[in-house]
């Protein structure tokens, strides 16, 4: 139901007329209509033969009265009902006797009826059309109000920003959008014009635009301008400025629509510096960007990239890089290409192309777009001049080859050497037991076979016995680092924690008397030569026990930690240790840290540990404090 609003300042008596004026019958229902036309006529008959005896000339006059009544509250419908009662009324109820025929003249009873008739439906039918007009236009009367309100609405509540104004800039309306594009509130933007925000190298292409406009020569235009915030900082817009005319052509007013392109003009500046950025880089490492149409094998570069690459044309197609590429890298990339377009494979690939007569290496990577069926479409891709690099890794592999033939000979005779100088080594060591086992012998028989010698003699005989004995052990230290260091080396799995035990059983078994806690971390295994490292176990096992002979409660402990990624197996004891200041002599044959009368000793152990730890490929360091013991750590990398 159409609700009407009651306009300001009317009274009562006008706003009941107006409804009368304005009744339509539609909002009821129709036995509501029909019931008040029988009503209305019913009532018009009883006031009829109430008021004055019925006469046959003006006995209609009454119920046309009630016909018309009924046309105006229930429509066509309802008059006619009202009508056609009446007729019924006026023939048999409104002279007595009742329910007899009114008229003695059937011809006049003929004629008074018709005409009754006929004249209540063109009175009827002029209410009802009255009625269907006034509807239609009450109906336009509110369309027109509606459209006029979403036209309020849609300039106030508009997200651009909208103004409309005077021909001389002086402010009609203007919506609160362009209110805070400006940073002004209306009641500021009232007292400006346009072009106290507008920036002034802005201001002189909108006046001269808008100058034509005013002339007939533009019915409207459009631009990017910038405004000057009331906070100072700079706003673009898009401006659309329309010339409104009244009937007769004159110019009326103008309509100013502006949307606010701020964050698309940082896009765009952003944009512009990223491309100005990729060409810059591009320029720099001899790169160049491309896409290709698939379907037409047709390739393009971008930005002008081919003149890096020195390539002919900006476009080119597939049979044109065909003829481009080396011969002999023709077939790969085509099949590398055919591959990556089906999804097989993913297109990064180096091939050889021919330029003037100079042959250039290029690296190419392309990645595919494809539609819903998953065919490829559009490739886009970097090319890259990688010839340098190119030129550069053949020198290497040549350079490589030279080295390592020079390297291959190198080692050859390096390792004759060494193997004649160990072999040397053994050799003097081997017949050094002969001249020394004589001076030993005969000094030991002269001291027997002679008792009369004074003690000055047998001093001086004594002190070459003690030489003698000293010179063997140094022979057979110089014979066990030969030993070490000859033959090949056999990796095999090893168990460190079973050796290190069985080493420090039979150290316990040889000295039953002293008190030494001893721990073996469990399962510490490893691939080396297990002769190796029994040897190297019983060097370090076999210093420990012996520098804690003077400590009266001996720890020694085997274990092992991670470090650095790598494994790293230690043995640890309380003993004397020694200062770090000589750690450098440490490992060095028959160099010790501790006077001979301290500990006894070649000082051939740990080096004859090193030996092995580095023919494994491996390290052993050493950490230690004078009087509070001293841990080795050596490591043993696999087997390369």
């Amino acid at each position: 139901m159409t609700h009407h609003t009651q306009p300001e300042g009317s009274s009562p008596a006008l706003t009941g007329w107006q409804r009368v004026v304005n009744w339509q019958p539609h909002t009821r229902s129709p036995w509501q209509r029909y019931a008040v036309a029988v009503l209305i006529t019913l009532l018009a008959a009883w006031l009829r033969v109430a008021l004055a005896p019925a006469e046959s000339g003006g006995r209609f006059v009454t119920l046309s009265l009630a016909a018309a009544l009924s046309a105006l509250y229930g429509g066509f419908g309802a008059g006619m009902v009202s009508t056609l009662l009446g007729t019924l009324l006026v023939n048999f109820f409104l002279v007595q006797p009742y329910l007899s025929f009114a008229f003695s003249d059937p011809v006049e009873a003929f004629w008074l009826n018709l005409w009754h008739l006929m004249s209540q439906i063109v009175v009827v039918g002029a209410i009802a059309l009255m009625q269907r007009h006034n509807h239609a236009l009450l109906e336009a009367t509110e369309r027109s109000q509606l459209s006029n309100q979403q036209l309020k609405d849609t300039f106030a509540h508009s997200a651009t920003g909208m103004a409309h104004s005077h021909l001389d800039g002086r402010w009609i309306r203007i919506n609160q959008t362009y209110c805070d594009l400006v940073g002004y509130t209306r009641e500021e933007l009232v007292r400006m014009h346009f072009r106290d925000f507008t920036h002034p190298d802005d201001l002189g292409l909108d006046m001269d635009l808008l100058a034509s406009t005013l002339s007939g020569e533009l019915t409207h235009y459009s631009f990017e301008k910038r405004y000057i915030h009331k906070q100072g900082h700079t706003v673009w817009v898009h401006l659309t400025l329309s010339l409104i005319r009244t009937t007769e052509g004159a110019p009326d007013y103008l309509i100013a629509v502006v949307q606010d392109i701020s964050p698309r003009k940082t896009i765009e500046m952003a944009l512009r510096t990223s491309e100005m950025l990729l060409r810059q880089a591009q320029t720099l490492a001899g790169m160049a960007t491309w896409q290709a149409d698939v379907a037409r094998n047709r390739f393009t570069t971008l930005s002008g990239s081919h003149t890096l690459l020195r390539l002919p044309f900006a476009e080119l197609s597939g049979h044109d890089l065909m003829a481009l590429t080396h011969p002999d890298d023709q077939a790969r990339m085509l099949a590398h290409w055919s591959s990556a377009v089906q999804g097989h494979s993913v297109y990064d690939h180096e091939y050889r192309v021919v330029l003037n007569g100079d042959v250039r290496w290029f690296s190419v990577q392309a990645e595919f777009e494809r539609d819903a069926q998953g065919r490829a479409v559009r490739a886009l891709g970097v090319t890259h001049d990688v010839t340098d690099r190119k030129r550069a890794e053949l020198e290497i592999q040549q350079l490589n080859a030279s080295l390592e033939q020079r390297i291959q000979a190198r080692t050859l005779a390096l390792k004759g050497a060494y193997d004649e100088l160990e072999s040397y080594s053994y050799a003097v060591a081997h017949d050094l037991r002969a001249p020394l086992r004589t001076i030993s012998g005969f000094a030991q028989a002269l001291q027997e076979d002679a008792p009369t010698l004074d003690a000055n003699s047998r001093s001086h005989l004594q002190r070459i016995m003690a030489a003698s004995k000293k010179m063997g052990e140094f022979i057979d230290g110089l014979l066990q680092l030969s030993q070490y260091t000859r033959g090949e080396l056999e990796r095999q799995p090893v168990n460190l924690s079973a050796m290190a035990t069985h080493l420090l059983e039979e150290l316990a078994s040889d000295t039953p008397l002293r008190q030494v806690t001893w721990s073996v971390q469990a399962d510490l295994q490893t691939q080396a030569d297990p002769a190796l490292m029994e040897a190297l176990l019983q060097n370090l096992l076999s210093n420990a026990w012996k520098y804690t002979g003077n400590t009266p409660h001996a720890v020694i402990r085997v274990f092992a930690h991670e470090q650095d990624g790598q494994r790293h197996y230690c043995v640890s004891d309380n003993g004397a240790g020694f200062d770090m200041a000589g750690a450098t002599k440490l490992f060095q044959p028959f160099q010790r840290l501790h006077r001979p009368h301290e500990f006894s000793g070649l000082g051939i152990g740990l080096a004859t540990a090193k030996r092995i730890v580095q023919r494994h490929g491996g390290t052993l360091q050493a950490q230690a404090t004078p009087g509070q013991g001293a841990t080795f750590c050596f490591t043993l990398p696999p087997e390369t």
